[in-house]
């Protein structure tokens, strides 16, 4: 029998819609407009204390069971995001060298990211700007990205 926890937690950057299946973090889809709502599961409680955490700490480490269902490629490219530090940016291009890729690959990896906050990829820039978010090139997830680069202490 499957094990859910759904709910919507309120951050500094807004609300953040945050699924748990059978005992791992499945889904964080930013923006939510949906009303709040608290964990059930001792993981979700863990999983909002740890992004507590994160927005009273900016270099906060997450340690967190993930499900991240994707492609080889994909969760090559969000374990190299995961390796990013806190208060760093690095461009698209920069990570598609640093793995051996194209910086347009790098992107759709990004936009395809179901654990934004927690798989960083908020710290992926344009080369001459702050580039897009979840697929996003304006609007409210690029504020929520601007939202977090800044509480991590970065201006782009």
């Amino acid at each position: 029998m499957m094990q859910v926890d759904n709910f919507v937690l309120s951050t500094p950057v807004g609300r953040l819609d945050i699924s748990i299946l059978d005992g791992r973090l499945r889904l964080i889809k930013l923006g939510s407009d949906q009303l709040l709502s608290n964990a059930s599961s001792a993981l979700g409680k863990k999983v909002t204390q740890q992004i507590s955490n994160y927005f009273e700490q900016p270099d906060y480490h997450f340690d967190l069971p993930l499900m991240q269902s994707g492609t080889e490629y994909q969760t090559k490219v969000w374990k190299a995001l995961r390796d990013i530090p806190s208060g760093t940016a690095v461009t698209y291009g920069e990570l598609a060298k640093k793995i051996g890729s194209g910086a347009r690959a790098i992107g759709n990896a990004c936009r395809n990211n179901p654990l934004p906050i927690i798989v960083p990829c908020h710290r992926v820039v344009a080369a001459n700007d702050i580039g897009g978010f979840s697929g996003a090139k304006k609007g409210l997830l690029l504020d929520i990205k601007r939202g977090l680069l800044q509480h991590e202490g970065l201006s782009i």
